[in-house]
């Protein structure tokens, strides 16, 4: 896990309770709770009953303020009086609702000394915990980073250091932190003190993307340019000299040899997303730009070397994803009456026509080599699957069959492969900043290998990036690099 970053102390507004907004029970509590705030001494002294924070169920006295992002909390604790329930607890606690039930975490001092960090990873679901082998620290934090937590402790006068061990959990949108004190005797009350609380927002990480190549033979990778930017889908040339990504909204263009990229010049399209493509002759560009249309993706064509688009699609949104082999036809993604389907179009414009009529999303068709068929991926099965149809819509036959989230299958222009990009199945959607494989399966059927695993997902390879030579895939992987 990530450590030693920068990080930024919480102003303390103007609350009653120092850096915290309130304080309640939570959950089934026969004996009322309470705070204490000194505000010379920076101290909390909570008294907490309740029967336990376990289970599927909490019930204890929380002080709280809501939050989002990245954070850590920390405090000394001591648990006050002797001769409570040896689980009677005092904690540092992230809660993604006021509810008894609620998911959460935290790092929990625990009155015979145990520290642990705690988990409900669901609304509902069952409690877990990591127990440390350090028995009565005397100063907690609790770290969330992303999806991830963790607890660090000290014993009096040492270093605060990781106890080991973290979980996920996937918190929405803004979220409970705070201290807290559970008795673990719904007829008593307990009492802990929390002094030098320090909560500290992290700053959101620097996103670095790499494009690279990979030889399909040895699979070896190669980098070609790499920024702290963010950058997608690269096209590799016809003529094999240089790729195209899009940036920030434009098109750019970047030596194989690498070097500094070129804006170039799309006219007044300067919302490009990550769907574009070049034509089969070399001459032509496919963007899909958001700058008409209420900031819709609708598609355009452009000379290679810039110039003013000709728009394609009279309705919106549409995601170009293939070019017929004879430079003819468009093939695309579109949302149409609340269901995305696939469309082809010819290329000076005209009626489009819908080719998939599934449940579910149809997204990513690219043409095979020969123009006989058009590869996609659907969800119709349940997992994202790529499919395989004739180019009037006819004969739809699922490719792949495996415990994998599979998109954007892009034959190589020898017709000997299909590169696809795979989530693992518990990814919804196409996001960006996953663990991710780009996968190789032979166009005859066979075993399917592993060309790369990078961090990366969305922006990887959502259109073609074959080399001329089917010798090569370009691609973007990211990297999160702490500030």
């Amino acid at each position: 896990m990530p450590g030693g970053s920068a990080s930024t102390q919480i102003n303390q507004p103007a609350y009653k309770y120092g850096l915290f907004e309130n304080h309640r029970d939570i959950g089934s509590v026969k004996m009322p709770g309470s705070v204490e705030y000194d505000e010379s001494g920076k101290t909390y002294t909570v008294s907490g009953g309740g029967e336990n924070m376990w289970a599927t169920t909490d019930a204890f006295h929380f002080v709280w303020r809501r939050i989002n992002g990245d954070f850590s909390l920390a405090a000394d604790i001591q648990i006050m009086g002797s001769g409570g329930n040896a689980h009677r607890k005092a904690v540092l606690i992230i809660r993604q609702s006021l509810d008894a039930d609620s998911a959460y975490a935290d790092a929990a001092l625990h009155g015979d000394g145990l520290a642990s960090l705690q988990y409900r990873e669901v609304k509902g679901g069952q409690t877990r915990e990591i127990q440390s082998n350090v028995k009565s620290p005397s100063r907690l934090q609790i770290e969330k980073r992303g999806d991830y937590v963790w607890m660090s402790i000290a014993r009096k006068g040492e270093v605060m250091e990781s106890a080991g061990g973290s979980f996920r959990i996937k918190l929405e949108g803004n979220f409970y932190v705070g201290l807290g004190v559970c008795a673990h005797d719904n007829n008593a009350i307990e009492k802990a003190v929390f002094s030098n609380v320090e909560l500290k927002q992290r700053p959101a990480p620097i996103l670095e993307s790499t494009l690279e190549t990979v030889a399909i033979a040895s699979k070896d990778r190669k980098v070609v340019y790499t920024r702290r930017a963010h950058f997608e889908a690269p096209n590799w040339s016809r003529d094999g000299n240089y790729f195209l990504f899009n940036q920030g909204g434009r098109i750019y263009k970047l030596p194989v040899t690498g070097g500094e990229p070129q804006a170039l010049d799309t006219g007044f399209a300067t919302r490009n997303n990550n769907d574009h493509g070049i034509s089969p002759d070399g001459k032509w560009l496919a963007i899909s730009d958001q700058s008409q249309e209420q900031r819709r993706s609708t598609i355009y064509v452009l000379p290679i070397t810039g110039g003013t688009p000709r728009r394609v699609t009279k309705l919106a949104p549409s995601y170009w994803h293939g070019w017929s082999p004879d430079g003819r036809m468009l093939a695309y993604c579109a949302e149409r009456g609340g269901n995305y389907d696939i469309y082809t179009i010819p290329v000076e414009g005209g009626e489009e026509r819908r080719l998939t009529t599934a449940e579910g999303l149809d997204d990513g068709p690219d043409y095979s080599h020969d123009g006989q068929y058009i590869y996609f991926n659907s969800e119709r099965t349940g997992l994202m699957q790529i499919w395989r149809m004739k180019t009037d819509g006819s004969e739809q036959t699922q490719i792949t069959r495996d415990e994998y989230n599979n998109w954007f299958a892009h034959p190589s222009p020898d017709g000997k492969w299909l590169v696809i990009l795979s989530y693992e199945k518990d990814v919804k959607g196409h996001p960006a900043n996953k663990d991710v494989m780009l996968r190789l399966a032979p166009t005859g059927g066979g075993e399917i290998q592993v060309l790369a695993k990078l961090f990366g997902g969305q922006g990887t390879i959502n259109v073609p990036s074959w080399s001329p030579d089917s010798r090569q895939l370009a691609f973007v992987s990211y990297r999160l690099i702490d500030q």
